[in-house]
């Protein structure tokens, strides 16, 4: 079988690890050029030991690849940087799906105020298509260039969307919390082994930039503008991510409701699943999978709902998703290399 030349832009940081990881598996695509800034010229185990022996391409900066020869490309890169590097590399034929912000909010004003600069390639975000996979299937199959949703966004949308006419939209609270590999792989002191551990913490108190990109989804499925509360935590684990979801419910709609609405939504989904019955939904269940496991539970205030949902950051909140978004546009199934089972313990 004839596979795919791929690239992934920033394979040194977590998102690119991930991917490497992912692609590895996947029957359809080939590793053909790994890049990263200040790592070049390295092999990938001095910078991943645990890749050692997998036969992969040494690191190389990007300006290095053969892009004429490359079918696809991962953008693993921080904001900024991946919207610049995508306008250099972009051609006809070629399939970008980016993993960074650059290409996820529509408004170029509302990305400048969101990220403190402005949107340098405006053409480009005008045909990109935002990849929440199944709710975006239709674009995703026509689209050249899918940015992927962020980590927060993904488990916030997905329980919100199925449920947005039973529930009074202007007044959702998102309690979410991340594993530290959410922040990159960076150094700062503020994600090192004694800050973070032993104890768990808000930041981006009502400033996230995943904010925003959550209001945008929802009013646009909405049809007018809402704005959601939503406070980001920092939980002393290495990866997986959690939502609890406080909601309002509209007269005579009952949590069975938004149980009923969401299970049949998500009855033909392969990734999605709505728990049993009173089951939390734990982040240990979904941990290296491209799961995404949801529980609804009735308030002690009868009419509000509790919607919780888990997934792991890096693989359905990030570089599985990812995959799953080529698999779509490839038109291939979209288990295509995502198919493994959660890791436990």
């Amino acid at each position: 079988m004839e596979k795919l030349k791929t690239v992934i832009l920033g394979a040194s940081g977590y998102t690119g690890a991930e991917a490497v990881r992912l692609i590895m598996g996947h029957l359809k695509l080939e590793l053909s050029a790994l890049t990263a800034n200040r790592h070049a010229g390295k092999a990938y185990a001095h910078v991943y030991p645990h890749m050692a022996h997998q036969g992969l391409p040494d690191l190389v900066k990007w300006q290095d690849v053969n892009w004429d020869g490359t079918d696809v490309v991962f953008a693993c890169l921080p904001h900024g940087a991946s919207e610049d590097t995508i306008a250099e590399i972009s051609r006809p034929g070629l399939t970008v799906i980016d993993l960074s912000a650059d290409f996820r909010l529509k408004d170029a004003e509302l990305y400048a105020q969101t990220y403190g600069r402005a949107h340098t390639t405006p053409k480009l975000l005008a045909g990109a298509v935002y990849g929440l996979s199944e709710y975006a299937r239709a674009d995703i199959k026509q689209a050249s260039l899918v940015a992927c949703p962020g980590c927060y966004p993904t488990a916030s949308l997905l329980a919100l969307l199925p449920v947005l006419d039973l529930i009074d939209a202007d007044n959702i609270v998102i309690d979410a919390k991340s594993g530290v590999s959410g922040a990159g792989r960076k150094e700062n002191t503020a994600f090192m082994y004694p800050e973070t551990a032993e104890g768990a913490h808000a930041y981006g108190v009502g400033t996230h930039r995943h904010g925003p990109e959550i209001d945008a989804q929802l009013s646009t499925a909405l049809g007018r503008n809402i704005t959601v509360s939503f406070t980001p935590h920092l939980l002393p684990m290495n990866r997986g991510m959690i939502a609890t979801i406080n909601v309002e419910l509209n007269q005579t709609v009952t949590p069975a409701d938004l149980r009923a609405a969401c299970i049949a939504r998500y009855k033909d989904e392969a990734f999605v699943h709505v728990e049993p019955e009173g089951i939390v939904p734990h982040t240990r269940h979904v941990r290296a999978s491209n799961q995404y496991r949801i529980g609804i539970f009735p308030d002690r205030n009868p009419r509000r709902a509790v919607i919780i949902s888990v997934i792991d950051n890096l693989t359905k909140g990030s570089s599985g998703q990812a995959v799953q978004n080529l698999n779509i546009v490839k038109n291939w199934d979209e288990t295509l290399g995502l198919s493994m089972v959660p890791v436990f313990p």
